[in-house]
């Protein structure tokens, strides 16, 4: 059991890596052909309205549907839970779909009042078609759940590729014809194409059973579970218009600015972070199964301390590289520069935001285990408030810069909140062996960051690819050094997981 899940973490890292690649390849597709220009800035807005409702099928779905799912299967009726979750989802995300369709319009102009007449057209129909594929988003949340559920989590991460890269081609093939519009045709072709390869895994295999009558009270009950869980990844992306929102009216290419940054400095979340969080889900949901508080609790501490082990070199590495990384990546085509500059100066102040949210995601994933969902809903409701009042005193002060320290303040609230509230329902955490754990990575991440600096001014007459592969050679090297000179424990423990697996390897 323990090597099969070694190996389906092993897939997912890999299959999660070529998705943040892609996104990142769609990112810069975007920045090539559209800069930071209006066009670039009605997109990225437009989209954040339906991919509110993405996230909500998505991560909401993974959220409820594993541990109800997985404690359907142990009562022998998987199949058939599974077939009256999918039936009624598709039902909700036709309904989702048309509305949005119909509201988009009325939306845009209210949200983004300060869009030039052209920049509100291109948002207000990118909407369209961007709510035109959540019917499609619905069952496809529904397959990917069920396949992280049976530990297969690359399955899900691939079937999400297939719809950037679909993206990806629309925009080559067609930006210069139809512009923005490209890349959300390729979005609606790839969440088709998407479904039709889950379904050539799931039907042959006869996973779920359709045929059955839908009960009603099943997928109600289901959805009492699943609709605080996924409003609570609403309230996120909501989190993220409000920052939108207000960079719209900080001239153009602010709302540019913010995504190309916000994107960018969360890769490290949304490789080891939500990795790490999606792994470990499962084995939460086992040990709340068979009773185990004991191994739930260790579970926790261990995802906190192995995620801080992971997020800090990675994200303090980026902060020290962001530059390089901005240029590499960006400054090309349209974007130039001045569009550079202006993106790396956004990219440092979302440092707090990327580590309290990856933190975070190991508190959430002990609520939704406990099937307490409604207890982070609360807390994330008051998160959009304070995320006002911030990006309004922020914003008045630094400009667009404020957004990015307004959402990492809102973070750090916010984690520490949900971890107060999460501690007292469990009955308390060892944070004796954590708090050590983490002054050991913060103390091998100064070792790293030092080394690091001192290496930088050598090697400034490189080319810029050259610089980044030596600093992050560098940094790995040295941190990796400390913590395991220290001992520390999350450190060590995947050391003598990988020592573990190779001493396998070995004698087989």
């Amino acid at each position: 059991m323990k090597s099969k899940l070694g190996l389906a973490s092993i897939l997912f890292i890999g299959a999660t890596l070529l998705l943040k690649v892609s996104g990142l390849i769609r990112d810069m597709v975007i920045a090539y052909y559209f800069g930071d220009s209006y066009v670039a800035d009605a997109y990225l807005a437009a989209f954040i309205i339906p991919n509110m409702l993405i996230l909500f099928m998505q991560n909401g779905m993974k959220n409820a549907l594993v541990p109800s799912y997985i404690e359907a299967a142990e009562e022998k009726r998987g199949k058939s839970y599974l077939g009256q979750v999918f039936k009624g989802t598709a039902g909700l995300a036709l309904v989702l779909s048309i509305a949005g369709m119909a509201l988009a319009p009325v939306i845009i102009p209210l949200l983004y009042p300060d869009f030039s007449p052209q920049a509100t057209e291109i948002a207000t129909w990118v909407t369209v078609i961007f709510f035109s594929c959540i019917a499609f988003v619905g069952m496809n949340s529904v397959l990917e759940a069920f396949f992280d559920a049976e530990n297969k989590f690359s399955l899900s991460i691939v079937s999400q590729i297939i719809v950037i890269l679909s993206s990806i081609t629309g925009a080559f093939l067609f930006a210069n014809q139809i512009g923005s519009y490209s890349l959300a045709y390729g979005y609606l072709a790839g969440t088709i194409l998407s479904l039709i390869f889950k379904s050539f895994i799931v039907v042959p295999q006869k996973s779920m059973d359709l045929k059955q009558k839908i009960d009603w009270q099943e997928v109600k009950a289901f959805y009492w579970i699943f609709l605080p869980v996924g409003l609570t990844v609403a309230v996120g992306q909501v989190n993220l218009m409000v920052g939108s929102i207000f960079a719209s009216y900080q001239g153009e290419g602010a709302v540019t600015y913010i995504n190309y940054a916000k994107n960018l400095v969360h890769m490290p979340q949304g490789i080891f972070g939500v990795t790490i969080a999606t792994i470990i889900f499962p084995i939460l949901s086992k040990a709340i199964t068979t009773n185990d508080t004991g191994q739930f609790k260790k579970g926790i501490e261990k995802g906190l301390t192995t995620m801080y082990l992971v997020l800090m070199p990675a994200i303090i590495g980026m902060m020290l590289l962001m530059p390089n990384l901005i240029e590499l990546f960006y400054e090309r085509g349209a974007f130039n520069d001045q569009a550079t500059m202006a993106t790396t100066q956004v990219a440092y102040f979302y440092f707090g935001s990327v580590l309290f949210f990856s933190l975070n995601n190991i508190i959430n994933k002990g609520f939704y285990t406990l099937k307490k969902g409604h207890l982070i809903l609360i807390i994330s409701l008051g998160s959009i408030l304070l995320n006002v009042v911030f990006n309004f005193i922020f914003a008045e002060w630094l400009g667009y810069l404020g957004i990015p320290l307004a959402a990492s303040l809102m973070a750090l609230f916010y984690t520490g909140a949900c971890l107060i509230v999460f501690v007292k329902l469990v009955g308390g955490l060892d944070f004796k062996y954590i708090l050590v754990d983490y002054l050991k990575i913060t103390i091998a991440t100064a070792l790293m960051s030092a080394a690091v600096l001192g290496v930088q001014q050598l090697i400034t007459s490189l080319p810029n690819i050259v610089q980044i592969i030596i600093v992050a050679i560098v940094g790995a090297i040295v941190f990796a050094g400390a913590a395991f000179v220290m001992k520390t424990h999350a450190f060590m423990f995947l050391l003598n997981n990988v020592t573990k697996r190779k001493k396998k390897g070995d004698a087989s």
